[in-house]
């Protein structure tokens, strides 16, 4: 099993999981496949008899066994220290052994080591009875040696593994404002290819380039969002209708709001590096990364191209505090992943959204800050624990700073001017925490579910504050009707504040009437072959943005995904 577990909240495949080392593919195993039936049946070579458990010295093989083993170490065993004498062996497995032994003899021969006349005489009978079967074995050999050279002569690298992602979608939405017209039925696409290289075996440089044509209005936003809740304070990227495959920013880039990587421009989205340190221990760097790379979302949503077709549907929205999963590389992070137990998973990282700007010029120009340690930032950890193989629990905790007064997580229209009729400009410091946990009661049957609350509280003195709650609760059921498919049913409440004080208003002037916002979705995700997959499905919002008087507003997406 590989060593960290990766990017599970982008949609692309990149895992680097908790326990063991990173070792590239080989196409090389293919040989051993080739000789025995099954991986399980694997056998290994014995010096001694001694070394096969079951069998003893009392039984009558034991001695034969003794001296093969002893004379020309041609015996084999499998990995648990068994001979399983009582097993029916088949004419491969007899030739295989039997290949094994002529090769030994014909090696001490060459070296002038003694060898019994009458065991070169068996051999020469057995290799008579099974010639057939020695051929053809040579013949399997030759072919997997052709095939494994053709592959090393032809392969993208010998360090490097290639990976992607290929989103098609169709999509459309109706309700918002009472004034909003629906916008028009829109084709996107977004496209991701991930380099993995590892140069030891262990460690792991993970570069990611993407191109999508999602577009939005200054800042970012959500491509339904700003026409649904054009005066709900829905840029940036903030809106409850956002998609899950769908950047935080589309084609802006968060650091200075310049326009880039829109209009299905190639650009870098992802580059970090991770290295073991120790068993347990393991530590990584990354110029571009976001929270979610880190820690393990824990829902079996997650999937960007195959799981929840909504952003709140998909990840514990503390893990996006700072725009986690904007997929613009919003921060520059490090960190460490203790494991001290299988059961037991313990990350933190710092990471820094302007690190690469070395003057704070303040207004557009850096409105996220600059420096490392200077501008917007976020410290957060994540407790990992697995009590039972059919339970997986999240805990989290973050803490950040953001210069301009927004949470930055992309799923409601609330968290941009998180302190309600604060300036813009307004720093604010947020303390947050949340809890993730997947059960996996049945074969056919998981209960997911995540909540998460934010303590906002206005930066440099100031004494206006704010709450915020959210919560969702689910159901997943992996092979649904078919093998391979998986469908999802959840229900909750997106981002609502619960309290503010101090200045900061808990009904901003852009909101009507107070109301709870509730999230329904469900989604199929049909499994066409290995590499294709579609998925239908529909979210409804009740009370959108938290406002009575906005209608219910219902999101329609109809989305390919090629992986490969």
């Amino acid at each position: 099993m590989n060593k960290y577990q990766f990017a599970s909240g982008s949609g692309v495949t990149l895992f680097l999981l908790l326990a063991g080392g990173l070792s590239l593919e080989s196409e090389q195993a293919l040989a051993n496949e080739a000789l025995l039936a099954s991986s399980d049946k694997t056998m290994e070579q014995i010096t001694s008899v001694s070394e096969l458990r079951d069998v003893a010295p009392t039984e009558w093989a034991y001695e034969a066994l003794r001296s093969l083993a002893e004379r020309y170490g041609c015996i084999v065993g499998y990995p648990d220290s068994t001979y399983r004498g009582n097993r029916a062996l088949t004419r491969w497995e007899f030739a295989a052994g039997l290949n094994a032994c002529m090769n030994t003899i014909e090696r001490l021969i060459q070296e002038n080591v003694a060898v019994l006349k009458e065991d070169v005489d068996t051999l020469k009978r057995l290799a008579q009875e099974f010639e057939a079967e020695l051929a053809a074995l040579g013949g399997r050999v030759d072919n997997l040696e052709s095939r494994v050279s053709f592959l090393e002569d032809h392969q993208f690298s010998t360090t490097t593994k290639l990976s992607g992602e290929v989103i098609f979608s169709v999509a459309g939405a109706t309700g918002g404002e009472p004034d909003a017209d629906d916008p028009q039925i829109t084709f996107n696409n977004r496209v991701r290819l991930n380099l993995t290289t590892s140069f030891s075996g262990k460690d792991a440089l993970i570069t990611g380039l993407q191109a999508y044509n999602f577009s939005s209005g200054l800042g970012g936003g959500s491509s339904f969002g700003e026409e649904l809740f054009p005066n709900d304070g829905s840029i940036l990227g903030d809106s409850m209708t956002e998609l899950s495959y769908e950047p935080q920013f589309a084609g802006y880039n968060p650091q200075d709001l310049s326009q880039n990587c829109g209009n299905n421009d190639l650009c870098l989205y992802k580059l970090l590096y991770l290295f073991p340190v120790t068993d347990n221990v393991s530590m990584f760097v990354a110029p571009m990364a976001e929270v979610t790379d880190a820690f393990p979302t824990i829902i079996p949503f997650a999937s960007e191209g195959q799981g929840a077709i909504s952003r709140f549907g998909s990840i514990n929205p503390v893990l996006r505090i700072s725009g986690g999963t904007s997929g613009t590389g919003l921060a520059s992070a490090g960190g460490v992943i203790f494991t001290p137990l299988p059961e037991i998973d313990i990350r933190a990282l710092y990471g820094s959204v302007n690190a690469a700007i070395p003057e704070n010029e303040g207004g557009l120009d850096t409105p996220l800050g600059a420096g490392l340690f200077n501008g917007s930032y976020v410290a957060a950890t994540q407790l990992t624990l697995k009590p039972m193989d059919s339970l997986d629990i999240g805990l989290n905790y973050a803490h950040s700073y953001h210069q301009i007064n927004i949470l930055g997580i992309g799923t409601s229209g609330s968290s941009t001017g998180v302190l309600g009729d604060l300036p813009i400009d307004t720093a604010v410091s947020i303390d947050s925490v949340g809890a993730s946990v997947t059960w996996r009661f049945s074969d056919i049957a998981h209960f997911t579910s995540y909540g998460s609350y934010f303590f906002v509280q206005e930066a440099g003195g100031g004494d206006a504050s704010t709450q915020l709650l959210s919560w969702m609760a689910g159901l997943y059921f992996p092979d649904a009707l078919a093998e391979g498919n998986s469908a999802g049913l959840l229900f909750g409440q997106p981002l609502y504040r619960t309290d503010a004080g101090g200045g900061a208003d808990i009904k901003p002037d852009n909101i009507g009437d107070r109301g709870l916002p509730w999230h329904l979705e469900a989604y199929y995700n049909w499994k066409v072959s290995d590499n294709i997959s579609i998925t239908p499905g529909a979210f409804v919002i009740f009370n959108p943005e938290g406002d009575e008087d906005n209608d219910t507003t219902g999101v329609f997406v109809l989305r390919t995904t090629f992986a490969f």
